[in-house]
């Protein structure tokens, strides 16, 4: 048994090859850093201080007017009133989660805010987003009937309400937009083109109602019965006889 636990002497462990990567990891990797020089800062919780929470950036000022930027505001107390907001909500117990407060920050900044109104509705969403989860968790871990269908009613209510947000910030962003349709449009030659609102002619009135009217207009339309008076006309001219009769 001994023997068999000892390693041949020629069978030497090979240490392994370090990963190479591949183009698609650098491309990944550059694009990475290429955003976080774009990001803005996060948020920590003051060591020692009651719940205090501060932007994470060595120059404090500079920090808060970048992540205002981040949020699409200007105004100081609309963001210490934010961040007062996603400490709540992005925590579980008295003490501020500094992991799940930058998680509803993230979300927040991803949906890249312009204004006030959308910051404050991307907040929204990642506060429904992180119910929906908790309502998820206790779906897939309920004991009877009951808890499956509460737990199921809470989660059908808040997905809708998610996507109801996201439809509702697709609306805000797009009013106010102008629209341009362009469409194409054949002529052939000799023709004319109307460029504008066309509308049907009324009932009675047409190129046939016109051809009535017009006594020379002797036009064939399909289902329009000739006037008496041309066909009296017609039945007056003699019949060219035949030669010799």
């Amino acid at each position: 048994m001994e023997k068999l636990a000892k390693k041949h002497p020629d069978a030497a462990e090979t240490p392994a090859k370090p990963y190479q990567p591949t183009q698609a990891d650098a491309q990944a990797f550059k694009a990475y850093m290429a955003a976080r020089k774009k990001a803005a800062p996060r948020l920590k919780v003051v060591p020692g201080a009651k719940g205090a929470v501060t932007v994470d950036y060595p120059d404090k000022a500079l920090g808060q007017i970048t992540l205002m930027k981040a949020l699409g505001t200007t105004d100081d107390d609309f963001l210490n009133g934010l961040v007062h907001q996603l400490a709540n909500v992005g925590s579980q117990g008295a003490s501020p989660d500094e992991r799940g407060i930058n998680f509803m920050l993230a979300v927040a900044k991803g949906i890249e805010p312009r204004d006030q109104i959308e910051a404050m509705l991307a907040t929204q969403m990642a506060a429904v987003h992180n119910a929906t989860m908790t309502f998820a968790r206790r779906l897939a871990h309920v004991d009877n009937l009951p808890q499956q269908d509460s737990a199921q009613t809470g989660f059908n209510k808040l997905a809708r309400t998610f996507a109801a947000q996201v439809s509702a910030l697709k609306d805000y962003r797009s009013k106010g937009e102008q629209r341009m349709v362009v469409q194409h449009v054949n002529v052939s030659e000799g023709g004319q083109a109307i460029v504008g609102n066309v509308s049907a002619p009324a009932p009675g009135v047409g190129p046939i109602e016109k051809a009535k009217e017009q006594p020379h207009a002797l036009a064939y339309a399909p289902g329009v019965e000739m006037p008496r008076h041309i066909e009296e006309e017609r039945a007056t001219v003699p019949r060219a006889s035949r030669a010799g009769v």
